[in-house]
């Protein structure tokens, strides 16, 4: 008989919890949530149900937790479902322990350390095979068994038929890229535009204008990616525009609500030292770093104006939408 395919997700938080428990009514795998809150764990192995994220859900009861790191040397598929500024971190103080034949799965949208994807962190870490899963996923939607799409991408399409087995039949949804790049650069950039149609939101409610700028941003997000090397046919995908839809038009989305919090004034310095949000981080790497390398010019970019935004004092923000309208790429 053979046996089950071990699945770990490294983490016990909103992503892994509900990802897992998709796979777990499978009941074809072993799925273990790895994490370091001890009453979460007794939680799920007791009463089946993660209190910190959704205390009013029934979790399936196949699903496990563990504090034990030891799970990662018997893993098969190991899911990195932690903030993005600790996956390389955790995966480097962890390498000794992770079973070298496992598939690594990167979950965490952002960058990671030193400004780098998170794929080319984990690359030089870990030898296993490195895939992320990006796409327009609210994590309370796939408890819920909602259809969700993501976006599996690797250098090489080697093991996605193993993935298509896992989602198979589920409410998880998958297209496929070999763009490592593209699909990470997508991810990222899309929180910066959602921040910008947050402002927009908060001093119109036009549905004119908001198309209008969506559509800027849709083309400010195809001339980045491609001016870095990814595949223009990737704004197709489950992490392109779909991922960017849900971010910039949905008040779930952390960046769209920062750019309602900026647009309505009510977001102050002392908020901001508070909150850590992707988009925001984004906005200063891509501005002060990455377009200066990549000698990519950011004077008529409607990202250059949210920068100002950030890092002027003196901004007046009245005059934002104006401005970005008029910007001519």
């Amino acid at each position: 008989m053979t046996r089950k395919l071990r699945i770990c997700f490294i983490g016990s938080g909103a992503i892994s919890t509900s990802m897992g428990n998709v796979i777990s009514k499978k009941d074809k795998f072993e799925v273990t949530l790895l994490s370091v809150e001890p009453d979460v764990v007794k939680s799920i192995n007791e009463d089946h149900v993660n209190p910190k994220y959704f205390p009013n859900i029934q979790l399936h009861p196949s699903l496990k937790a563990t504090l034990d790191r030891g799970v990662l040397r018997n893993s098969d598929i190991i899911f990195f479902g932690i903030p993005s500024n600790i996956v390389v971190g955790y995966a480097r103080e962890n390498k000794n322990i992770i079973n070298p034949e496992a598939l690594i799965v990167n979950l965490a949208k952002g960058f990671g350390v030193d400004h780098k994807t998170i794929p080319q962190g984990l690359a030089k870490v870990l030898d296993n095979p490195i895939h992320s899963m990006k796409g327009p996923s609210f994590a309370r939607e796939i408890i819920n068994n909602l259809p969700t799409g993501f976006t599996l991408v690797a250098k090489k399409d080697k093991y996605f038929k193993v993935f298509e087995e896992i989602f198979k039949e589920t409410s998880i949804y998958l297209d496929y890229s070999t763009d490592v790049y593209g699909v990470e650069l997508a991810s990222i950039l899309k929180n910066i535009y959602a921040i910008i149609i947050g402002i927009v939101d908060a001093h119109f409610d036009s549905p004119n204008l908001r198309s209008l700028v969506i559509t800027k941003s849709i083309n400010e997000i195809r001339f980045i990616m491609t001016k870095f090397g990814g595949k223009e046919e990737t704004m197709f995908n489950y992490c392109g525009f779909g991922d960017f839809s849900l971010t910039a038009l949905n008040d779930l989305s952390r960046n769209r609500t920062l750019g309602l919090l900026i647009g309505k004034g009510f977001f102050t310095s002392d908020i901001s030292e508070k909150v850590v949000l992707e988009g925001k981080i984004a906005v200063n790497v891509f501005v002060e770093e990455i377009a200066k390398k990549r000698q990519i010019k950011t004077k008529n970019l409607m990202m250059k104006e949210l920068y100002k935004v950030f890092n002027d004092p003196d901004y007046d923000l009245a005059n934002f939408v104006n401005r970005i309208i008029s910007l001519q790429p």
